[in-house]
């Protein structure tokens, strides 16, 4: 029997347990027929229209994401709403849509694991450990615990953070003397602030995460020995997921084509160089990548 919507669904629900999704999380298969064969894969953060469109333009098969589509409870999906919208889109065109988030986010090896070795990060341990499937602790959880092969300065450490990262408007943000050595580490991708006090528990030299609020992270700087910080576009931050995704169903599905789409699905599309504010503000934006970029040109991750 070939490759189907429920092998594929299979092999990533043994990488990405769903009992390791927190209770509010929605995980799993969206919309679609199990039964149905599966030929083309497209792996993204995020379901917006733009990646649904490339999905459906590219005759993928099974759309698989890190964001659900419908984290929060609808008593409908109506065509003429943006998420009734897509459901249809994907419906009407034969295309099943998969979600794994905070069970990716908990794996070993997830989120934050992917994130680490993008940086360069020699993982050692969970940063938040929870009770795996199995009923021991110590290898799942939030966030990673790391280190670097060797020390290097927070300035050269943020501008590798920038290097590693697909580039957004919001850019890479460091907190920190820029001459701190830096050597132990924490990362965990997307949100990450509410783990502040753990990162500083933990010992380490820098922790990297998304969407830092100025309230917590500033007070969480005046604390003696706080790690220095370095804040990502939420996006980014998960973006390395997605070959770590796509090298789980290439394996479980070898017959299919598995794309990692290049999309920038980050929501904001302008940024301005540091000290704008002193003269005339001269913001840039991206422009989004064509068809060609976002399937035919992601086939190597």
């Amino acid at each position: 029997m070939g490759a189907t919507v429920a092998s594929a669904v299979a092999a990533l629900e043994a990488a990405y347990p769903p009992g390791l999704a927190q209770e509010w999380d929605a995980v799993g298969l969206v919309c679609g027929d199990p039964d149905e064969p599966v030929g083309r894969v497209l792996i993204a953060v995020d379901p917006t229209p733009a990646v649904v469109q490339d999905a459906v333009a590219g005759g993928v098969d099974l759309l698989v994401t890190h964001h659900p589509l419908l984290l929060r409870g609808v008593h409908g999906v109506p065509a003429d709403e943006p998420k009734g919208a897509v459901v249809h889109r994907l419906i009407r065109s034969g295309c099943a849509l998969f979600a794994a988030h905070t069970n990716a986010d908990a794996a070993s090896p997830g989120v934050s694991d992917a994130l680490a070795d993008a940086l360069g990060v020699i993982v050692d341990r969970p940063l938040a450990p929870e009770e795996g499937p199995d009923g021991t602790t110590g290898t799942v959880g939030i966030g990673r615990i790391g280190h670097l092969e060797a020390p290097e300065p927070f300035s050269a450490f943020v501008a590798r953070v920038s290097a590693a990262l697909p580039a957004t408007a919001w850019g890479v943000r460091g907190a920190g003397d820029p001459a701190r050595s830096i050597s132990r580490v924490a990362v965990s991708g997307g949100a990450g602030d509410s783990m502040l006090g753990l990162a500083r528990d933990a010992g380490v030299d820098a922790y990297i995460t998304a969407d830092l609020r100025h309230h917590p992270a500033d007070e969480h700087l005046q604390r003696p020995d706080a790690p220095a910080l370095v804040d990502v576009a939420h996006w980014a931050s998960e973006h390395p997921w997605c070959a770590q995704a796509a090298a789980v169903v290439r394996r479980a599905l070898p017959e299919a084509t598995v794309t990692v789409s290049t999309r920038r699905t980050d929501p904001w599309t302008l940024g301005a160089a540091e000290g704008a504010a002193r003269g005339p503000a001269t913001p840039t934006a991206t422009a989004p990548p064509t068809m060609h970029d976002v399937i035919e040109g992601a086939a190597q991750p």
